[in-house]
């Protein structure tokens, strides 16, 4: 190896260059950027809270309430229910008694004992065998509770009914948020794109395709504004408000709360406690007295009467005892009729009871597929549809991303959007219809 000797001037000379060469290098200097178009507006609202509500607005269990206090439906039916009631008074009364009085030649002269005036009075009285008043309190406190019974499924039937208009005008309320929000988004977005066409960035062609989708934004506003005015007519109708008013407001949750029951004690709750069941076991109980009641109908009545006599000055008493012979009609026709329809009663109740487990069965389905869908767009494809419409949004503004495609990113984040309030209106009605079969409240 050989070395070469290197001089002290050129070794000053590399001292004095080294720091030059070490020391970084100037940034160049960045050419100035086009300022991005500002299509980016902020996205609508969250479908995950509860829409804006006026001060006062009536929440699920207030509407409830009121229609149980004055829903005209419910008001008839328990006005029957007293009538029936009623009833039950009318089977339990007596026979009345009759009490005759007659008088013979009192527009005689009188001649004595040959012709003279008589009076008579009678009292009588049909005496009910067979225990007949008992069997007709009997079947009439049965008729009583069927009556009961079929008014509380009536007031179930319209709870739900209720719940579900009540729901249904929530859902708008959302809707028509969320179609105002589009339609500012997306007329801002037309708004820029004049601005380009005038100033030469984007030709005729895409500006009027632009323009003419604005025109589905403003329909989807309207229609979501139309079904919000009638959502609310509907539920103030059924609450008993007689001219509905377009002050009316709700509030409540869009995202329906998670169900603890399990189906078994929802199927369990059911049987005990739905109303249709019950005056189905009602029914049975009543064919079962009218039974009873037939055959007492079929017994003998005896009509015991007393008599007084005044004939001139004579008096005298006498009684009678009428009793029916029953070698003909006996009630058979009746007796075999309230049989065949007390066994009927037992085949509709146990039909009943086997669409209460059916009606439990069913709406756990209908739940637990809405729930699963609702809880996906809630925890995951809500979230996902904001990032991609993130991402598009800043490749837009950076040049990045055609603006077709952009639009195409923003309509799928409303439309996602939409599916996922449809997805909590299809759980918060699923849990309606189950609280419904199972006679179970099951919102807070």
């Amino acid at each position: 190896m050989r070395f070469q000797i290197v001089s002290p001037a050129l070794l000053l000379l590399l001292t004095a260059t080294l720091p030059a060469q070490t020391a970084p290098a100037a940034a160049p200097t960045a050419a100035p950027q086009a300022t991005p178009y500002p299509y980016a507006t902020t996205p609508g609202p969250d479908p995950r809270k509860p829409p804006m509500s006026r001060p006062g607005a009536y929440t699920m269990q207030q509407i409830v309430t009121m229609a149980e206090a004055k829903n005209p439906t419910l008001l008839a039916a328990q006005a029957n229910l007293r009538a029936v009631k009623a009833q039950e008074t009318q089977a339990a009364v007596r026979v009345n008694p009759v009490f005759t009085l007659s008088g013979t030649n009192v527009t005689l002269p009188a001649e004595g004992a040959s012709n003279p005036y008589s009076y008579s009075a009678q009292v009588s009285r049909l005496f009910e065998r067979g225990d007949k008043r008992h069997w007709r309190v009997d079947a009439a406190q049965a008729t009583t509770q069927q009556t009961q019974a079929q008014l509380e499924d009536t007031v179930r039937q319209t709870i739900l009914t209720i719940k579900q208009a009540f729901t249904k005008m929530l859902v708008a309320k959302v809707a028509l948020e969320l179609a105002n929000a589009s339609l500012k988004d997306y007329r801002h977005e037309v708004e820029i794109s004049l601005d380009r066409y005038k100033a030469g960035d984007l030709g005729k062609l895409d500006y009027e395709r632009l323009d003419l989708q604005l025109a589905s934004f403003e329909s989807d506003a309207a229609n979501d504004e139309i079904a919000l005015l009638q959502a609310s007519d509907q539920l103030q109708t059924l609450i008993g408000i007689e001219t509905p008013s377009d002050q009316f407001d709700i509030a409540g949750d869009i995202v329906p709360p998670p169900i603890v029951s399990t189906r078994t004690d929802l199927i369990q709750q059911a049987i005990l406690h739905r109303p249709d069941y019950a005056a189905a076991r009602a029914a049975v109980s009543a064919a079962t007295a009218n039974v009873r009641l037939a055959v007492a109908n079929g017994t003998t009545d005896p009509t015991l009467e007393g008599e007084y006599d005044r004939s001139g000055t004579y008096s005298s008493a006498g009684f009678s005892v009428s009793i029916p012979l029953r070698l003909f009609d006996r009630n058979q026709g009746n007796k075999a009729t309230a049989k065949y329809q007390a066994d009927a009663s037992r085949f509709t109740e146990t039909a009943a009871r086997n669409q209460v487990v059916s009606d439990v069965d069913q709406a756990w389905v209908g739940y637990t597929r809405a729930k699963a869908l609702s809880l996906r767009y809630s925890d995951h494809y809500l979230d996902e549809s904001r990032d991609v419409l993130d991402i598009a949004r800043f490749s837009f503004e950076h040049g990045g991303l055609a603006l077709i495609d952009y639009l195409d990113a923003l309509r799928d984040a409303r439309s996602s959007t939409n599916d996922a309030v449809n997805a909590f209106a299809n759980t918060w009605n699923a849990i309606h219809q189950l609280s419904a079969a199972s006679a179970t409240e099951l919102t807070p």
